[in-house]
């Protein structure tokens, strides 16, 4: 077997193995989820489940790719690392699908960090309601600095984010299960219903909406915390 092998559940990642997939191209794409493995057309050729290093090794020499596309999420670091030591052990092309980072003014007036722990630290200096974009995995690092009662979660509506949610004892009242992007204006009436006051986003680029979340926030003299895009 051979072809190419795209990692990723990202919009990207889809755009490209369809795009690939109906130009005749022998695709294969390795997703995390089951969730991940829906967004994708039926016949579509997919792995669904997370893969260490041994893991993804052992797949890759089972297909033996004639070329690997990573266009995993900007902040999974691991896995690239891990697909790009894979295709060095075994000699095969490898391309990194790269998102540009975010550009405008809105930029300047939101506090940077660069790491979940550093954002989650900044909590502390902050008052009302806070609203998390930044997934569930890691929910539990803001619980630990920040009341759970003024934290509400925007996360995938899969079960696997719902029990993230629940470990991180954020409330099922303040869990907001929804895919995005989404719209400035869709933003702007959630920032105006649950009354936020700090809102926290990775720099995940136009494909992740930022923009979208950031300007109506500042807009509303909302705190944002910004997580930057890992080097």
């Amino acid at each position: 077997m051979a072809g190419i092998v795209v990692f990723g559940g990202t919009v990207e990642g889809r755009e490209i193995a369809v795009k690939l997939k109906n130009s005749g191209e022998n695709v294969t794409v390795s997703v995390t989820s089951e969730y991940a493995r829906a967004l994708l057309p039926g016949d579509m050729n997919c792995h669904a489940g997370v893969l260490d290093k041994n893991g993804m090794a052992a797949f890759l020499a089972d297909i033996r790719p004639d070329k690997v596309i990573d266009c995993t999420h900007p902040y999974a670091v691991r896995a690239t690392e891990n697909i790009k030591a894979c295709c060095i052990e075994q000699n095969v092309p490898y391309e990194r699908v790269e998102r540009a980072p975010s550009e405008g003014d809105w930029v300047n007036y939101v506090e940077h960090t660069a790491t979940t722990e550093q954002a989650a630290g900044a909590l502390v200096r902050t008052s009302g309601n806070i609203l998390l974009t930044t997934g569930s995995h890691t929910l539990k690092a803001y619980a630990e600095k920040a009341d759970t009662s003024r934290i509400w979660a925007r996360v995938l509506p899969n079960a696997e984010a719902l029990r993230l949610c629940g470990e991180a004892n954020i409330p099922p009242s303040h869990i907001i299960a929804m895919q995005g992007p989404f719209s400035q204006a869709l933003n702007a009436a959630l920032y105006d219903q649950l009354d936020i006051r700090v809102m926290v986003t990775k720099d995940s680029g136009a494909q992740g909406g930022v923009a979208e979340k950031v300007i109506p926030a500042l807009a509303r003299d909302i705190h944002v915390i910004l997580i930057d895009k890992p080097k």
